[in-house]
């Protein structure tokens, strides 16, 4: 055979080759986004069972992670009503003070004061755990109450447990109003960014969501 015929006859080979590559990275794409869509529901249906235990257990301290002023006034609420001693407002940034949640919504909280810390340096899920912890460390408390947005937390608990594994928490989920809604494409859109967040914690690339991912949304 020429070197000629050599050549043209590599080049289906080649060719079919190349398209068993391609046939292959399809079948691979698929299985995953058939996995992500499983997931996806099954994280759906968690969010929709979340309810916290009745009653309440009473804790060493309260935190609320910022995202909502709806979650500060269930923080403020669940003081006032003597769940427990202590609440850390975290990831409230730079410059906010208990002045600015209160007259918002609606809380004379001023007489608990001195028992209600508001964390400035957290930007990010991770970065509320570790804010957390400190504080938690700081006064002693084995106990929390962790206020958050329902679709938050799940990767808000994993966060924490794995910066505080000895603290028992007890999670008091809040509905936002951008879930009444869910079939909504904003919600759907933003439920499927948190569940991609969610397993990438679950990965061990929570760095990777904090910074890349949650830091730009």
């Amino acid at each position: 055979m020429t070197a000629m015929g050599l050549g043209r006859g590599l080049k289906p080979l080649r060719q079919r080759r190349r398209f068993r590559w391609l046939r292959r990275l399809v079948a691979v794409i698929m299985f995953a986004i058939l996995i992500w869509l499983i997931g996806f529901g099954w994280f759906l249906a968690m969010i929709a069972g979340e309810r916290a235990p009745l009653p309440l257990p009473h804790a060493g301290g309260i935190v609320v992670l910022t995202g909502g002023s709806d979650r500060v006034k269930a923080g403020l609420e669940l003081l006032m009503a003597g769940a427990a001693p202590r609440l850390l407002i975290s990831g409230a940034g730079a410059g906010t003070y208990l002045g600015d949640f209160t007259p918002r919504d609606g809380i004379d909280a001023t007489s608990k004061a001195a028992d209600i810390s508001i964390g400035h340096r957290a930007a990010t899920t991770r970065g509320n755990a570790r804010e957390t912890a400190r504080w938690a460390a700081r006064h002693h408390i084995t106990s929390l109450i962790v206020v958050t947005a329902d679709y938050h937390m799940p990767r808000a608990l994993l966060e924490l447990r794995r910066q505080m594994p000895r603290v028992t928490l007890t999670p008091e989920p809040v509905r936002p109003p951008a879930m009444a809604h869910v079939g909504h494409w904003r919600s759907l859109r933003m439920l499927a960014a948190e569940f991609t967040k969610y397993v990438l914690v679950r990965l061990g690339l929570g760095g990777f969501a904090a910074h890349h991912i949650e830091a730009h949304l």
